[in-house]
């Protein structure tokens, strides 16, 4: 069996020997090499070769951020961030980290094991991530079937992805009978929502997000999505409303739910189990979709490893909504979507640059 060939980053020397110990100490890592600051790393990693990295963010000298825009171009290995709360971790993504984990509290009993679980599992998948560098995100509209296929498995897909007029801007006062467009994702996902949603006008139905996230960093990605989105962006709290305008992210820690409030939809959001592995789950955001807005939905599921979503959508198919999945080419890590396609839950899969318009396709559709 191949080892994963590692390399650790990071400053403290304390973290760092503990990390290269216990990450070596895991029959499925080789610790190649550390690294005592960014700069560090960036002279040792053209002879080292890792096939993953770890790296902090804030550090003394050239920072995370700084070594992701110089070094990726040029070695594109995945990188896990290992960091503090800290709203930076948004700015590494989006220059090419595959995911992060939060430092653990080390006095917090639980806390150390909770975090190592989390990280192997990150990096196991992280070595087997596309590198995604960022481009600029397509201001033209284009055609529905650029990279669009549809399964060919389970239920009959749906026909209306195969035409190939431009996608209309102009939508119906009901937003073609769409009530609520729910978006699952996680590895890769923070950047993915962001290419979808920023390309939504201010009208739309409203959208409920879960993204696997700890707490804390949810409502700092919410923050963020609202400064770039034409929609209003916030972290979610028990008993919001789902309203046409506005995207409501799941918090971390919590799971969320949409459920029926008269006429309309809110969110119910209760500290539970882990579903499906996780806390926000996918699974219990869909299902809940599936049972109460049925066919005036979209499901859109993403990038992220292993098969949180896969279920739920099946349902919300089942049920009659219309349901997206980002196709294998543009995920940074083809998991869930794919799980998603082979259990027959996807209507349609797309390459990601597309998604926004296959969306306002269904939504200019005459009820």
């Amino acid at each position: 069996m191949h080892k994963i060939r590692l390399m650790i980053v990071d400053d403290s020397i304390l973290f760092r020997n503990w990390l290269v110990q216990n990450l070596g100490a895991d029959s499925r890592f080789e610790v190649v090499g550390y690294a005592v600051n960014a700069l560090d790393a960036k002279n040792k990693l053209p002879q080292i070769k890792p096939d993953i990295m770890t790296l902090d963010i804030e550090m003394p000298g050239m920072t995370g951020i700084d070594f992701l825009r110089e070094v990726l171009p040029v070695h594109p290995v995945p990188i896990i961030l290992v960091s503090s709360l800290n709203v930076r971790v948004f700015d590494a993504l989006a220059a090419g980290a595959v995911d992060f984990v939060r430092k653990p509290d080390m006095n917090m009993e639980g806390g150390k094991e909770a975090f190592l679980n989390t990280l192997k599992s990150k990096l196991c998948a992280g070595a087997e991530a596309k590198v995604r560098l960022p481009s600029a995100i397509p201001t033209t509209a284009r055609h529905i079937t650029e990279g669009v296929t549809t399964p060919s498995a389970g239920m009959p897909p749906n026909s209306s992805v195969t035409t190939t007029s431009p996608v209309s801007t102009r939508l119906p006062a009901n937003f073609g009978n769409i009530d609520v467009i729910a978006i699952g994702a996680s590895t890769g996902g923070t950047e993915a929502i962001l290419e979808v949603v920023r390309q939504f006008p201010a009208k739309m139905p409203g959208i409920v997000i879960t993204q696997h996230m700890p707490p804390g960093f949810t409502a700092m990605y919410a923050e963020r999505l609202n400064r770039i989105c034409q929609l209003k962006v916030k972290e979610a709290s028990h008993g919001d409303k789902v309203i046409p305008g506005q995207i409501l992210l799941a918090p971390g820690g919590l799971q969320m739910r949409v459920i029926r409030m008269g006429s309309g939809y809110s969110v119910s959001c209760t500290e539970e189990a882990k579903v499906s592995g996780h806390k926000p789950s996918v699974d219990v955001l869909f299902d809940s979709v599936a049972s109460t807005v049925k066919n005036r939905a979209i499901g859109i599921i993403l990038t992220g490893m292993g098969a949180d979503g896969a279920a739920g959508m099946l349902r919300m198919r089942k049920a009659g909504a219309y349901t997206i999945g980002q196709n294998r080419e543009t995920c940074v890590v083809y998991g869930m979507p794919m799980e998603a396609y082979r259990a027959g839950g996807v209507c349609v899969q797309s390459a990601l640059s597309s998604i926004p318009q296959v969306v306002m396709a269904r939504l200019s559709k005459p009820s």
